[in-house]
């Protein structure tokens, strides 16, 4: 695709839209949906999930907000009400050495985008958990895009993963096409705005409860 093809300006115009559709989400569980929705929408990815990073008993983690997958019709996390039942991914492992073995965990610590042609060739990382999925699910994870969210201070607050992007004709998994790299990352940038905005409304509201607390109790004691 060329910068001036008519998919690019296609792009280029669902990006404005869609940036503008997460700038206006106050729900966050409808926010992490439509960070993914709109991944997928645009890269024809079959799954995806969202992570938040927590500190997690003084500890950096990555945790599962919401996790989807349109071949086995699977949603967790989000609005769905179902719970992802998979523990959060550590940045450091015990003896604080960085994990850069998940693809997720080297994406956050790295702020490098990582496009992944079949997870079951790339030696460099650690697929265990993606395979053990696949053995359970009888799903073929191929191809992986993991995109860091960073903030304006270029913080990472978040990893957006898609999975096994689709081929239009056959319905096959497919390799993601590098030239939607750029679009993803202004996607990915969007989202962390809209993320980190969230984020700091909901410190305030608990900055403001807590004192409307301390208020309370000092009334209550006098």
């Amino acid at each position: 695709m060329t910068a001036s093809s008519p998919m690019n300006r296609d792009l280029f115009w669902r990006l404005i839209e869609i940036s503008t559709a997460l700038s206006s989400e106050r729900n966050t569980a409808r926010l992490f949906e439509k960070i993914l929705d709109a991944a997928q929408d645009i890269t024809h990815a079959d799954g995806g999930t969202l992570y938040l990073l927590k500190e997690k008993n003084g500890r950096l983690a990555l945790e599962f907000e919401i996790m989807r997958n349109n071949s086995l019709s699977l949603t967790l996390g989000g609005t769905s009400g179902r719970p992802i039942p998979f523990a959060p991914l550590p940045l450091y492992r015990e003896d604080n050495s960085p994990n850069h073995n998940n693809i997720a965990t080297h994406t956050a610590l790295t702020k490098r985008m990582e496009n992944i042609e079949d997870a079951y060739c790339a030696e460099h990382l650690d697929f265990s958990g993606t395979k053990a999925f696949d053995a359970r699910t009888g799903y073929r994870s191929k191809s992986f895009l993991t995109v860091p969210l960073c903030n304006h201070e270029g913080e990472v607050i978040g990893v957006l993963q898609l999975v096994n992007a689709k081929d239009f004709l056959t319905g096959q998994s497919i390799p993601f096409p590098q030239d939607i790299e750029p679009i993803v990352a202004a996607l990915a940038s969007s989202a962390a705005i809209a993320l980190d905005n969230q984020i700091l409304l909901q410190d305030t509201r608990d900055l403001l409860d807590a004192f409307i607390k301390v208020i309370a109790q000092a009334i209550d004691a006098k």
